[in-house]
């Protein structure tokens, strides 16, 4: 081969492999702005308490309801595998929030507490902008993060017996209204009920429990105390059971704007690891004892 050609052809070699080290030595060009995520710090911060209108939104109070003493029936024949048996569970009185805890009253606590803010772990979240007003329930929390706000109160998580009795009377009933499931009286999958995303608390007067707990059966799934067991027969468990034998899970209850089949009920059950957040788990809480004004908050444990 021709002595020209050779070196030709070496310059082209060195060239062409040149061209990525170099590319490493001065730096790669950082990839454009995501504009899901440049906007997620200020929403995070400061949910708006605006209407639409621009004028000022009445923010809904932290209401708790009596939950009577007594009877009620606790799962069913009809579902799955973890909800059955169907069963007679007694439990004392207690109270429960009458809505899902929402943005502006988790925000007071993540400014007053220094709790981490809620928010994805990853940059798989893109309603956020759908899921901020404050009276809307707060998504992306975990169950540590929902414990923690709860104990912020005075209060706890529901038990699973506490959450289902609440949501669904002592009749037996399947859904907060009755034994029909017809879905569009709460918010579930799909945007014929009125909402891309979640509702602001209580806007389905018909998912209203008979002891007038909303947004039981759509909106958002929710955390409750519990460890998940597939048969859940004993519902009172104490809350100092040590999870290694339980496979690590916390237990959902309820339906959320996401949620899409024949089979939502009242009693349906799902789980989930505890550090998990999601944008459509949020949680409410109850008590034993009611002492106090639930609007004044106890700051006993704040970064719990």
């Amino acid at each position: 081969m021709d002595i020209r050609l050779k070196l030709i052809l070496a310059a082209v070699i060195l060239f062409m492999v040149g061209m990525p080290v170099s590319g490493i030595l001065r730096g790669m060009k950082p990839p454009p702005p995501d504009p899901d995520l440049a906007n997620l710090a200020e929403p995070l911060q400061n949910p708006q308490a605006l209407s639409s209108s621009g004028s000022p939104q009445k923010i809904t109070k932290e209401e708790m309801v009596f939950i009577p003493p007594g009877e009620f029936i606790q799962g069913t024949k009809q579902g799955g595998f973890n909800e059955r048996p169907e069963r007679i569970v007694k439990l004392d009185g207690y109270w429960i929030t009458r809505h899902e805890v929402t943005n502006h009253h988790y925000f007071d606590f993540v400014e007053k507490a220094g709790h981490r803010q809620p928010g994805p772990p990853s940059r798989y979240a893109k309603r956020l902008a759908q899921l901020r007003s404050p009276n809307q329930p707060v998504a992306y929390v975990s169950w540590h993060d929902a414990g923690a706000y709860c104990r912020w109160r005075g209060f706890r998580l529901p038990t699973e017996a506490e959450w289902e009795k609440a949501m669904r009377g002592i009749d037996g009933r399947l859904w907060p209204w009755g034994s029909s499931p017809r879905i569009f009286k709460a918010n579930l999958g799909g945007p014929e009920d009125g909402y891309e995303a979640t509702a602001p608390v209580g806007s389905f007067p018909l998912d209203r429990s008979p002891f007038g707990v909303h947004d039981g059966f759509g909106n958002m799934m929710e955390w409750v105390e519990n460890w998940y067991e597939e048969q859940a027969v004993d519902s009172n468990e104490s809350r100092e059971e040590n999870s290694a034998d339980r496979g690590g899970y916390k237990t959902l209850r309820g339906a959320g704007y996401t949620s899409h089949g024949i089979d939502l009920r009242i009693t349906a059950r799902s789980f989930m690891v505890p550090d998990f957040r999601d944008e459509t788990i949020g949680f409410r809480c109850a008590t034993s004892k009611l002492d106090k004004n639930p609007d004044a908050p106890t700051n006993k444990n704040p970064k719990a």
